[in-house]
């Protein structure tokens, strides 16, 4: 038994898992994650694009300027990006063996699903957030052309254009058209990785204050104030939860492969971390508004939030 015991990830471990701020880093953990499920993947064109997505959310990308927005920013990428090869490893490792082909459909598709927030030159007004209806769609024009450009294979738009649909939540996953179940299956993993990425995030409370700056300069939603958005959150996540279990065939459960085979537990550290947050979420919202940025303290999000609401 204290063998077992001193096999057990640590609190610091665990916390690891959830720090994706550091491009490199991030990089060397996705790779020793992918290469998990074959030594030999080819990473040539993934990383191509992985240094073009993070040229363009620094402003180093020629058309563009830097993504400005705060909620949907790289460190949100990068979250969903680690969630996501977790994921395709944990369905790998489950017995649902997965190609080199569908793992690069997969990547690209996560790196490319958020880059519509980016303005154009000439489209600086703002900070990106007016783009929250379209930015999907956007997102698949930037990716179309950027493999024009980049004379990366054209016989894979199809299939990325299909996964970066599946990140739309209030569009219907069922309602998509794949070209086939198999597809349909890999686009799973990547809604579930938007999903769950973002909302297992240690910081995913407080940046729902930036959230709500991004939903007001886009006049999306109906929300009332800041508060009143955290105060439906709950409900968005139930909302969501059914999202995954239903026409996301509860794939987010396959994490618990991904950990067994590194960390050598059954458990799934992403659903911890969501309960986590939602129960912590409950208590914020308990204690009312008054009590709301006291309570939300992590990265300092809370004072730049407030410094925003004051220039409004």
């Amino acid at each position: 038994m204290s063998r077992l015991m001193k096999n057990l990830p640590t609190q610091t471990e665990i916390s690891q898992l959830f720090d994706n701020t550091d491009p490199e880093v991030v990089w060397l953990k996705a790779c020793a994650v992918i290469f998990r499920i074959n030594p030999d993947y080819d990473f040539t064109t993934v990383h191509k694009v992985y240094l073009d997505v993070i040229r363009l959310f620094y402003g180093e990308f020629p058309g563009y300027g830097p993504i400005k927005t705060l909620y949907h920013d790289l460190s949100h990428t990068l979250e969903v990006f680690m969630c996501g090869v977790r994921l395709m490893h944990g369905v790998h490792a489950s017995g649902e063996h997965l190609r080199d082909d569908e793992l690069t459909l997969m990547m690209l598709a996560i790196l490319m699903h958020d880059l519509g927030y980016a303005q154009r030159v000439g489209e600086e007004t703002g900070t990106g957030a007016q783009f929250t209806r379209t930015h999907v769609q956007r997102s698949i024009e930037f990716m179309k052309e950027h493999f024009t450009q980049r004379m990366l294979p054209a016989d894979i738009l199809v299939d990325v254009t299909g996964m970066i649909l599946g990140t739309e939540h209030f569009r219907p996953f069922d309602q998509i058209d794949f070209s086939s179940d198999r597809n349909r299956m890999l686009a799973s993993i990547v809604a579930t990785a938007d999903i769950t990425g973002q909302m297992a995030d240690r910081k995913y409370l407080e940046k729902l204050l930036f959230l709500y700056q991004e939903f007001k300069e886009a006049g999306f939603g109906t929300y009332q104030n800041t508060f009143d958005l955290i105060s439906k959150t709950h409900n968005f996540y139930n909302l969501t939860r059914n999202k995954l279990d239903g026409v996301l065939g509860g794939i987010y459960n396959k994490l618990s492969y991904h950990f067994m085979d590194t960390l050598g537990v059954e458990n799934n550290f992403y659903v911890e971390s969501i309960t986590k947050n939602m129960a912590y979420l409950e208590k914020v919202i308990a204690q009312g508004e008054g009590e709301m940025y006291a309570m939300l303290k992590r990265n300092n999000i809370a004072e730049s939030a407030k410094k925003l609401e004051s220039h409004v």
